[in-house]
């Protein structure tokens, strides 16, 4: 018999609150149960069938009969609870189309409508002089300007093909190592780590790789690619999967004909190698949103609606990418197309016009 390995106990008198951060489940334990679970902690061997506590420990899979075994980690076991914990967002039933989302969607707005706000200022920040800041002035590439002004989330694609040339602009600008500043190096930059990309990374470390999921991209077969950013260039990864796109992406339908899109994976063994603490986990994220919208603001800049989610099946992911128990985990997906420029899809809009009718 074995403890299973992905547990995290709370004291919380009169008893103990044990937690299987991997599976999403909780059990509340009286002082019977958590002396019981104590003893066979320290030696599992004692476990005894005809104990109906030890049944129940099990059936609860407090305990394992087959001994499970746990990814390895660089940083404190912090840090892994929060990472496994987040994963696989759960969800009772994935949507199967539009319309399932559509309602799904919209009954959780309305749930979450339905309960008081938070305040809009910050408590602490409502005392004190508010000081005027002048009006912000042009930039002088205002194609820049441009970008930021005109940046929105759509879910609402054509489908129509990105040229091939317009992908590598937008890798290349967004992920790729910026040939134009090999000569602005600093001599005290650690060898390895002179690449520079158009966005800030923790450490100069570049922990964050794209994966691009082609489904409609002039002059490259669909698929899923590795992007090489020191080298500006894809390999293939994996064929696309035969179910929809909206089946990986928690549902979400409306996305099913985008053309192109990103997986932003961080690479934590980068991390551990600088970082040798749980709070640098941060960083990943940090990056990723950096990543995130320098490629949406090319994308913009290019013509293309954009759009992003974190809401994925992680471990159906980490198989499409290959990455399966690497301290390689993907965090963020972004894509591009074009668009009618409409924040919502069509069949919300329908939804919405039913419900308000």
């Amino acid at each position: 018999m074995h403890i299973n390995p992905y547990l995290f106990i709370l004291p919380r008198t009169p008893g103990q609150i044990v937690w299987n951060y991997k599976n999403h489940t909780q059990h509340e334990l009286d002082l019977n149960y958590t002396s019981r679970l104590a003893r066979l902690i320290d030696n599992p061997n004692l476990f005894d069938r005809q104990n109906i506590i030890d049944v129940q420990l099990l059936k609860a899979e407090i305990l394992t009969i087959a001994k499970i075994d746990s990814p390895q980690w660089g940083w404190d076991e912090l840090s892994k609870i929060y990472h496994i914990g987040t994963q696989n967002i759960p969800c009772a039933r994935t949507p199967q189309n539009i319309h399932e989302w559509s309602r799904q969607y919209l009954d959780h707005c309305t749930e979450v409508l339905n309960k008081p706000a938070p305040a809009q200022q910050r408590p602490a920040l409502n005392t004190g002089q508010r000081i005027a800041l002048p009006a912000p002035c042009g930039l002088t590439d205002d194609s820049l300007g441009n970008a930021l002004r005109q940046r929105k989330t759509c879910r609402s694609f054509t489908g129509e093909a990105i040229p091939l040339r317009d992908v590598a602009t937008l890798l290349y600008l967004s992920f790729g190592f910026l040939h134009e500043r090999e000569n602005s190096r600093d001599d005290c930059i650690a060898h390895g780590l002179h690449a520079r990309r158009s966005s800030p990374s923790g450490g100069g470390l570049n922990a964050c790789e794209g994966f691009v999921l082609a489904r409609n991209v002039c002059g490259l077969e669909p698929g899923l690619y590795a992007y090489h950013p020191a080298e500006h260039a894809l390999s293939l990864t994996n064929p696309l999967p035969e179910s929809a796109l909206g089946d990986l992406l928690g549902g979400q339908h409306f996305i099913n004909n985008l053309p192109l899109g990103l997986f932003i994976t961080a690479r934590f063994d980068r991390l551990w190698w600088k970082y040798e603490h749980s709070r640098a986990y941060r960083m990943a994220f940090v990056e990723a949103g950096h990543l995130s919208q320098s490629f949406q603001l090319v994308a913009t800049a290019l013509g293309f609606g954009t759009w992003l989610t974190g809401a994925f099946a992680d471990d159906r992911v980490e198989a499409l990418l290959k990455i399966e128990g690497s301290p390689e985990q993907p965090l963020f997906f972004v894509g591009c197309g074009a668009s009618d420029g409409q924040a919502m899809c069509r069949e919300m809009q329908d939804l919405l016009r039913e419900v308000q009718a």
